[in-house]
């Protein structure tokens, strides 16, 4: 029998953190795109540059580096252990942040690209009649680009789905806290246990078809 708690603990664990992560992609990417979009000054080209490195990066160097940023000889480390009484390393949390590190970029450059495309003229026009940047921003230009946000969302959400090889490092392995679905997959492969396997695999591809059928029938 293939689908028992072991099959399902996974698909939950993937599922719970990629909506936690998307919750904080969607606060941080729509205030980065916001800061970036249509701005210029000194060491904007770096910044993004950074926001968006982890889309090149292989997962073994992001996961290499949050175990430096957040590994107990960081002052990070230090920090949030003190706050958390523990590492968040090999903790639920610890494939959030991962998440939240892959899936961000998709978020922000989809956010800064919609912004960007908004007609600056209907902007004004609300501020003429007495309307705050805030209000603009809430009201105005991110309804009118909401597409652009649509798109970010589900591609973040189906990034931080597929996290694998930074998750592994970072996180760790452990069944039924941090073993998220493509982790399973490459457990049971080595197991030997290919009918799990694929059950797994066919679980997220399903999750990610429909969720990039969903985009490309409301953004055509």
């Amino acid at each position: 029998m293939i689908f028992t708690v072991s099959f399902w603990n996974p698909v939950i664990i993937s599922l719970q953190t990629a909506l936690a992560a998307l919750v904080i992609i969607i606060i941080l990417g729509t205030l980065a795109g916001k800061s970036m979009a249509r701005s210029t000054f000194p060491g904007k080209t770096f910044l993004e540059t950074i926001f968006l490195l982890p889309t090149v990066l292989p997962p073994t160097v992001t996961g290499f580096l949050l175990i430096i940023i957040f590994g107990s000889q960081s002052f990070i480390g230090k920090f949030t252990e003190v706050i958390f009484q523990q590492s968040l390393m090999f903790t639920w949390t610890a494939t959030v942040i991962t998440a939240t590190v892959v899936g961000f970029p998709f978020m922000y450059q989809a956010v800064k690209t919609g912004l960007n495309q908004v007609d600056e003229n209907i902007e004004h026009a609300a501020r003429t009649d007495g309307a705050n940047e805030w209000y603009v921003f809430f009201f105005i230009s991110l309804p009118l680009c909401f597409r652009s946000i649509i798109s970010g969302i589900i591609l973040s959400f189906t990034r931080a789905l597929g996290e694998f090889g930074a998750t592994f490092m970072f996180a760790g392995n452990l069944p039924g806290l941090t073993q998220t679905v493509p982790i399973a997959i490459f457990t049971s492969m080595e197991a030997g246990n290919m009918e799990l396997a694929w059950a797994w695999v066919l679980s997220i591809v399903i999750i990610s078809f429909l969720m990039l059928f969903f985009l490309r029938t409301y953004t055509n």
